[in-house]
């Protein structure tokens, strides 16, 4: 199987533990619920069910989800994205989002965990993210999962 992103590796299967990807279609989209906007971004448009089926149907992203005991509500989720580049796979994660009445309970510990987890699964090489500077908390939580801060520029390019 020939996969979008490059990686060459077979995507894992859903899970239904506390941190899960989500599952196989057609099931998956339904039972994921699209994170608040706010929290991501304060102009980010709302997501309709077709673009959350496309973030989760793509081979080159996971959606990463800590639900209440028993299955309940989300609590947090996070996009893992996996690529291949002429010097090996590389991961990203991107939109972390812990409900606030979840937060200081290990929910974004679980979600950053599960995804180091699957990208040292997918051999990626690097597994890099970007926080906003006023979000010191986030920053504990990846300094305390063994992230480090790299001095580099990130440049946008918006049309």
């Amino acid at each position: 199987m020939r996969s979008q992103c490059g990686s060459g590796l077979a995507r894992e299967g859903g899970g239904s533990v506390t941190h899960e990807l989500a599952g196989p279609p057609p099931s998956r989209a339904s039972r994921v619920v699209a994170p608040p906007r706010p929290q991501l971004s304060r102009n980010a448009q709302a997501m309709t069910m077709e673009d959350l089926e496309q973030i989760v149907d793509s081979e080159c992203s996971d959606l990463l989800v800590v639900r209440a005991a028993g299955g309940g509500s989300i609590l947090g989720a996070l996009t893992l994205i996996h690529f291949r580049i002429p010097t090996g796979i590389r991961a990203w994660i991107e939109d972390v989002v812990v409900d606030a009445s979840a937060r200081g309970q290990g929910v974004g510990k679980a979600l950053i965990q599960a995804a180091i987890e699957k990208s040292q699964n997918l051999r990626a090489r690097t597994l890099d993210l970007t926080s906003n500077p006023d979000r010191e908390p986030a920053h504990r939580l990846y300094e305390g999962a063994g992230f480090s801060v790299r001095t580099t520029k990130v440049y946008r390019h918006i049309k």
